[in-house]
């Protein structure tokens, strides 16, 4: 049985299949058609339209009215760190007292201590926790994910994230219906205590114990560093991209979020799919990113908590770079996986139109995680991935509504979750 939705106010984001990202002035745009249709079949989106070209076969196809509802593409959060032991909120306390993001990490917080209270979580612990984060998140409109670990920083530890991330694959969240989740390894995300004193050291450890375990389970798409001062430097980061490279793995890092170190350059050097954060960023930057298909992914909502400038993303559209937009969901510097508020801070602080911000969050976001064949737009043969929208006129109502969600329904694979 073939379900038609008919009436819908607006339906946006509808693309060609050739069409796999927007970059420059392509970004100020977001084809939609008013008065519209969309048949869906077998979870895929089979055909859509406009109202007067409908065609309905009897018997065949059920019409669900949905007049007055804008639907568009579900968003695509490209870059997260969902699963994790315990939230930080103290650390929340210490930067409203002064302390920066860097003096925390180096008094032993951050990342080290959401690694040390993995530890003694167990893997059904950590899923179940984990599963209720990505119920959350679909609620507010989320319908593909990346998911990182970072959070163990031990054979053990990394391995329990990547078995839980591989667990929620797996997931039925209704009956037949799983969403999309990539996984990347993010074994070098800091440097555990016992490595303090021999960072390269430790370097050698996932190169040479870790990544043949996650190889092996087959538990991750992606590897990633955290380039940056104090963490791991641009040599570093190369040369674990190229021994994550000979395990099938492609990259997908971490740069600029506090220093420019010429991380970029290196990245696009090594086929990045995404350089993510880009906080701070140079000309040199720029000019790497515009000779590339690198996406260049924004993480406002971690500037937002932190207090951090904006990535520059102007700079990076007027040199016609593909922006994605992602929300670095984790417990220190960005406790929130509400794309709807990533959606609202583009507009309001980066001075992205509504259409370049949800062009960032879907179409390009899903380029970001290799998803583009499958989600993102409104594509006949794409999965059925869809946001309802009521009590909005246009596309500018998402963000403007910040704070709250103006999502009437979402859809994964043609199931309303």
């Amino acid at each position: 049985m073939t379900t038609v939705y008919t009436n819908i106010k607006e339906l946006f984001q509808i693309r060609d299949a050739s069409i796999k990202r927007v970059i420059g002035s392509q970004m100020k745009e977001c084809p939609s058609i008013k008065n519209a249709f969309i048949k869906i079949k077998d979870g895929v989106i089979e055909d859509f339209g406009k109202m007067s070209d409908l065609v309905v076969v009897e018997n065949q196809d059920q019409i669900v009215d949905v007049q007055n509802t804008i639907v568009t593409p579900g968003y695509v959060d490209s870059h997260t760190h969902l699963v994790f032991a315990a939230t930080r909120e103290k650390e929340f306390e210490d930067r409203i007292n002064g302390l920066t993001y860097e003096q925390i990490a180096a008094r032993g917080g951050g990342i080290l201590n959401s690694a040390a209270r993995l530890q003694d979580m167990s893997e059904d612990e950590l899923y179940e926790q984990a599963l209720i984060r990505l119920k959350e998140v679909i609620k507010t409109g989320t319908t593909s994910i990346e998911i990182k670990s970072g959070y163990g920083l031990s054979m053990e530890g990394e391995l329990k994230m990547l078995r839980v991330i591989k667990r929620l694959k797996e997931t039925e969240l209704s009956p037949g219906v799983f969403m999309s989740i990539k996984a990347t390894f993010l074994g070098a995300h800091a440097v555990p205590l016992k490595y303090k004193d021999n960072k390269q050291d430790y370097v050698d450890f996932i190169i040479a114990e870790m990544l043949p375990k996650v190889a092996s389970e087959n538990l991750a798409d992606y590897i990633d560093v955290f380039c940056e001062k104090n963490y791991f430097s641009v040599s570093q980061m190369v040369q674990i991209l190229e021994a994550g490279a000979k395990y099938g793995l492609k990259a997908k890092v971490h740069v600029n979020q506090f220093n420019v170190l010429g991380a970029i350059k290196k990245a696009v050097e090594h086929n990045a799919i995404s350089v993510d954060h880009l906080e701070v960023l140079e000309d040199e930057d720029l000019e790497s990113l515009s000779n590339s298909k690198t996406i260049a992914t924004a993480l406002p909502s971690c500037s937002f908590f932190l207090g951090l400038d904006y990535t520059p993303v102007h700079d990076l559209m007027d040199k016609d770079i593909a922006v994605a937009l992602a929300s670095d969901y984790n417990p220190g510097s960005t406790p929130s996986g509400n794309l709807n508020f990533v959606f609202s801070l583009a507009c309001i602080k980066m001075k992205m139109t509504p259409q370049q911000a949800f062009n960032a969050l879907t179409i390009n976001a899903a380029a970001a995680v290799e998803l583009d064949e499958s989600v993102g737009s409104i594509t006949k043969g794409k999965r059925a991935d869809l946001l309802f929208f009521k009590n909005i006129d246009n596309l500018a109502g998402i963000p403007y509504n910040f704070g709250t969600s103006q999502i009437d329904k979402v859809m994964i694979s043609g199931t309303f979750m």
